[in-house]
């Protein structure tokens, strides 16, 4: 299998671009350690942010920790849930998540769900624990998009633009990925064939980086306790919209063509946007 990756028109090639490496004969697969090191920093993160804001960090760590499971889990479980046709024919495959499948989504909503029981439990305030908890989502969510290039998956459609990326056709994670236009506009590069698509992992990377760099300029100037959290589901939903509608990886409802996270993703703008405004208007100004 051939591991080059091309950017054609940034004229870009990586030559060797593994998906892993071995410890001995155990495999470790470089999504699981970018996954991880998101998680590490994000978890940083939010500590520092906890303890500017006037939170006990070592109460935050433990949320952190137990909403990290609860996430993974969810995130597992969202995915299972709308590709049942496959996991349905083979059960024991729903437990092997080295084989993928975590769907983003699926972590951020039990990772709310989650904190949200937490905060009651621990009598805090969920919106002021979000807008603290949030910023680690995003910092994992620009870490961890960078597993699905190393696996080849999660890309767009077909593109001859200026973000063009080509990778060999074999080494794709999914051929169920691949579209007719892909294979109709295939190049062939010294006698490998490439297909050419929406590199979509950089620009939800890139998308959450510029979200992150707008939070960390305005968050101490949030006009009441939720700003950070409503901005994510209005700003990254608006994003995940747009770029959810280049992939060809969609999971869809159930004997429909319906892309689930696509629906969501404006469903969530929709929901962001009323509680900004709900909150703006009667929350006074809030100072941290």
């Amino acid at each position: 299998m051939n591991t080059s990756i091309i950017f054609p028109n940034l004229h870009i090639t990586l030559d060797h671009v593994e998906k892993g490496f071995y410890i001995g004969s155990f495999f470790i697969a470089f999504y699981g350690v970018i996954i991880a090191i998101g998680m590490l920093i994000g978890v940083s993160f939010i500590l520092k942010e906890a303890k500017r804001v006037g939170f006990n960090e070592d109460q935050f760590l433990d949320i952190c920790i137990i909403t990290i499971v609860v996430g993974v889990l969810g995130a597992r479980i969202y995915y299972v849930i709308f590709a049942w046709d496959y996991y349905k024919d083979n059960p024991l495959s729903v437990l092997n998540i080295r084989q993928g499948g975590l769907a983003i989504y699926g972590g951020v909503l039990f990772g709310i769900a989650c904190v949200y029981i937490i905060s009651k439990v621990k009598k805090l305030d969920f919106l002021k624990v979000m807008d603290v908890a949030m910023f680690g989502v995003i910092i994992g969510q620009i870490c961890g998009r960078w597993g699905n290039f190393f696996n080849r998956e999660a890309f767009g459609q077909y593109t001859d633009g200026p973000f063009a990326m080509l990778i060999p056709l074999d080494a794709v994670r999914s051929q169920s990925d691949v579209t007719t236009e892909m294979l109709t506009n295939m190049v062939n590069v010294d006698g490998i064939n490439y297909i050419s698509v929406h590199p979509t992992f950089l620009y939800e990377s890139l998308w959450n980086l510029g979200l992150l760099i707008f939070l960390i300029c305005t968050r101490k100037n949030k006009k009441f306790d939720g700003y950070v959290f409503f901005t994510y589901l209005i700003v990254y939903g608006a994003g995940r919209f747009w770029i959810e509608g280049l992939r060809t990886d969609q999971l869809k409802f159930w004997g429909t063509q319906l892309p689930v996270s696509q629906l969501l993703a404006a469903l969530l703008v929709v929901l962001g946007s009323g509680l900004f405004i709900y909150h703006l208007k009667r929350k006074p100004l809030v100072k941290s």
